[in-house]
């Protein structure tokens, strides 16, 4: 990749993170993940392979921003390799690949002039989409993994909530009440990123 497309990504990033925190919003701060449980990385949905580096706040960003259920994603390929396909008019997100290469010519020249060989790095821009915004896909890809029950109960809480008769469903990506259904919603504790229990 040429010098200025690697700066046109860079500034792509630092403009989006900057447009969020204009608007008040730490893009990658908030008091939850649910969309990442039980893995709290994004990760191709394929190789489970982990993403890293600016990709992370960048998929990061990017489910909180369009409300995808999870961090699994794939290429246009992999999708269409896995028996699937991306919906019509879905827009992908650009994340980079960074790595270091060493050119033949380069190894021979350094062994000639008996020096150490120079690696040139790259930078390589390609596009994913979430699983969400595919269809077809086999079941292996597109199944959540059982996530485990609550990792604390508090007695007291416990009966407040059964006492009030609230009717209270834990899951998702959002905390919130509806008028509509008269329910409360959370997401998973272990989306929470800290403990919320105060010491007695």
């Amino acid at each position: 990749m040429r010098t200025n497309e690697r700066h046109s990504l860079y500034g792509e990033v630092t403009s989006r993170i900057i447009a969020e925190l204009e608007h008040g919003r730490l893009p990658w701060v908030q008091p939850w993940d649910a969309s990442n449980c039980p893995c709290a990385m994004p990760q191709n949905a394929v190789t489970g392979r982990r993403y890293s580096g600016i990709n992370i706040l960048i998929l990061w960003a990017t489910v909180i921003e369009r409300g995808f259920a999870g961090q699994r994603w794939l290429t246009y390929k992999q999708a269409e390799a896995a028996g699937g396909r991306v919906r019509k008019g879905e827009k992908g997100t650009v994340v980079c690949y960074a790595d270091r290469f060493m050119p033949k010519s380069e190894q021979e020249r350094a062994g000639e002039e008996e020096r150490d060989p120079r690696t040139i790095a790259f930078l390589k821009r390609f596009t994913v989409f979430n699983i969400d915004q595919c269809k077809d896909l086999p079941d292996e890809l597109t199944q959540i993994a059982e996530v485990p029950g609550p990792l604390v109960s508090i007695a007291e809480a416990d009966g407040i909530i059964r006492q009030s008769g609230v009717d209270l469903r834990i899951g998702g990506n959002e905390a919130y009440y509806s008028p509509s259904g008269d329910y409360v919603a959370v997401p998973l504790q272990m989306a929470f990123h800290a403990s919320m229990l105060m010491a007695e």
